[in-house]
Order: structure tokens, then C-alpha cells, then sequence
């Protein structure tokens, strides 16, 4: 088993799947062999699946892959983290199996997609409260609003808003050094969606990278740093990290697994996502996988940190296997 990743309120969208004959075809055929062929559980498999996309999903992603690999250890799952449109664009391109997603894919990656031949399924596997960070030195935020946030990461603050009183007067005088991801990343896409008020509107002069260890790192090591990614990176690095709740209009809100599931950690609450290319269905090794993935995401999800979907929900993906 081989797993490898690169250094690099809730919305849904669904679209309908219009699967062409020959592929439908194919899929039935891999289903004849896959309940045929073995014992039922997709014993004695082999081959090579290779994923890409967000670092936000990654977690989840890589804790399936290695429980995957000791019941099948003659399939390797080999996944990179290039950020969400990073991995759609090779998803598009046809050069992965499936791309990890923290938002929904954009009507120019699914236009990109269907103009190579490329049809898709999408699967919800969990929930995410996008988690506003700084170091724990830092002993005067206690809590940001939403028109704080925006003031600090819009296209308005750059050579304007650089210390942490320029954020709020009561703050010291001391620089604001910003950690966050890179353009390709859906969390990026997301936050300035609902903090700046438009996708993509964002100051530029941070530290910026699609992979979240990465600004982990920077924020654990700067007193002075603030930055955001997705909550399991907080969890897992909490000794490091001080989280800091959010004011959306109701109050101080932090994000957990209860107000992630609940919603009123807002607005930065959001599903995530594994996109699959319907042609791939058509490979045994490939359907356990994502059947495995969607039965194992209730018990490995909040195992890494984050917040499983209703049941149902997963159902509802099983189902588009075998549909």
C-alpha cells in the first residue's frame, strides 16, 4: 500500500450524471466481475488508484487509504495535494482517478470536464468549520466578527491594514503577518466567498500555500500571525495553536463538532467533497475503494477532525455505485 501527497451557511450542488451507453456498459460489466470474480468483499484486487486536490480533505482521504490498504494491500492509492481547482484541472484533463474537493466544482471546471469526455460523480463525505488561527502567544484576540475578518483579508487592506490595530483600536501595536492558502485551494475560494463578499477577492501580500502543514507552521512559529484552514489541521495541531471563535451576527461562535453539525458556527461551516470519474467505475478496484470510503467515513471522519454526514447521505453515495 502506497500513499503519497505533494508539499502543496452549507452549500450543496448537485448536478445530474448522464452516463453514455459504453460506460454504463462498463460499469456493469466491472460490477458482473467485481460479484462474481471474489467473495464478495473485492479480495485480491490490484492496481494503482492516484488522486489529487484539496489539502483540507486530505485527512480524511489518507486515513481511508491506509485502512484500504490492509484489506487490499495489492491496490495503492497514491494522492497528491495540489488544492481543490489545482486537482480539478488534472481531473479534467483526465490524469487522476478522483480529486479531493473543500467546495463544489465551478461551472468552468465542469465545462473543462465535459469538454475532454470527462463524466463524474460527486460524493459528500463530511463537514468542515473553516477555523480562524493565530499563535498561542497571543493573549488580546479573543474573537473576531466577519466585518473584522473582511477588513483584514479584502483587496482594500493590502499597504493599509498591517497591524493588528489597524484590525481593532484596542489591539497592540504590533505587525499583522497573514498565513492562508494559495488561489488553487477551494478553502481560499470559500473564505473570501463568505468573509470578503466576493470568490477569489483577496489581499495578496501573505504567506500563501495549498498545503495546510505548511501554514501550520508558519502560525505556530509567528506570535504575530493570524491564518485560517480546515479544522482538522487545528485538531491536530491544537498544543501548537489558539483557535479563535467567530461573530457572525449572533455572537462568538467557535467551531466543533456540535456547532459545525448544527450550523451556528457561521458562515464558515461547509461540506466536503470526493469527485470520481464515472469511467473509472469500470475498474473493480476503484468501486471497493469508494465503496469503502463511504462505509469507513462515519467512523475515520471524526477520527482525523472533522464532522461525519448524516447517514443517509452516504447511503445516497453508495447508491450512485450501484445505480
Amino acid at each position: 500500500m502506497h500513499l503519497s501527497a505533494r508539499m502543496g451557511g452549507m452549500r450543496l450542488l448537485r448536478k445530474p450524471l448522464a452516463f453514455s451507453t459504453g460506460i454504463l456498459a462498463a460499469v456493469l460489466a466491472a460490477f458482473f466481475f467485481t460479484a462474481c470474480g471474489d467473495d464478495g468483499g473485492g479480495a485480491g484486487l490490484s492496481g494503482t488508484i492516484v488522486g489529487d486536490g484539496s489539502s483540507t480533505v486530505f485527512p480524511i482521504t489518507e486515513a481511508v487509504a491506509e485502512e484500504f490498504g490492509k484489506a487490499q494491500p495489492g491496490v495503492d492509492v497514491v494522492v497528491g495535494i495540489s488544492g481543490t481547482g489545482g486537482g480539478f484541472e488534472k481531473f479534467c484533463a483526465g490524469e487522476i482517478e478522483f480529486n479531493d474537493a473543500s467546495r463544489p466544482i465551478k461551472e468552468d471546471e465542469a465545462q473543462a470536464c465535459a469538454g475532454n469526455g470527462i463524466e463524474y460523480v460527486e460524493f459528500e463525505v463530511a463537514f468542515d468549520g473553516l477555523s480562524v488561527i493565530v499563535n498561542p502567544e497571543n493573549d488580546f484576540v479573543d474573537c473576531l466578527t466577519v466585518e473584522e475578518l473582511k477588513r483584514i483579508w479584502e483587496p482594500a487592506a493590502q499597504g493599509t491594514v498591517t497591524n493588528w490595530n489597524d484590525v481593532r483600536p484596542d489591539f497592540p501595536d504590533r505587525p499583522l503577518t497573514l498565513y492562508g492558502p494559495g488561489t488553487d485551494s477551494g478553502t481560499f475560494d470559500f473564505f473570501t466567498d463568505e468573509i470578503v463578499g466576493e470568490e477569489g477577492a483577496s489581499r495578496g501580500d501573505y504567506t500563501a500555500s495549498e498545503d495546510d502543514n505548511i501554514l501550520v507552521q508558519g502560525i505556530a512559529g509567528d506570535e504575530d500571525g493570524l491564518g485560517y484552514f480546515g479544522f482538522a489541521y487545528y485538531e491536530q495541531n491544537q498544543e501548537r495553536l489558539k483557535l479563535v471563535p467567530v461573530d457572525g451576527g449572533s455572537g462568538c461562535v467557535a467551531p466543533s463538532r456540535e456547532t459545525i453539525l448544527d450550523g451556528t458556527y457561521s458562515p464558515l461551516s461547509r461540506p466536503l467533497f470526493v469527485y470520481l470519474r464515472a469511467d473509472a467505475l469500470a475498474r473493480p478496484e476503484v468501486v471497493e475503494f469508494m465503496r469503502f470510503y463511504l462505509e469507513q467515513a462515519p467512523t475515520l471522519v471524526p477520527e482525523v477532525g472533522y464532522v461525519e454526514v448524516p447517514a443517509d447521505v452516504y447511503q445516497e453515495g453508495l447508491a450512485k455505485l450501484t445505480q
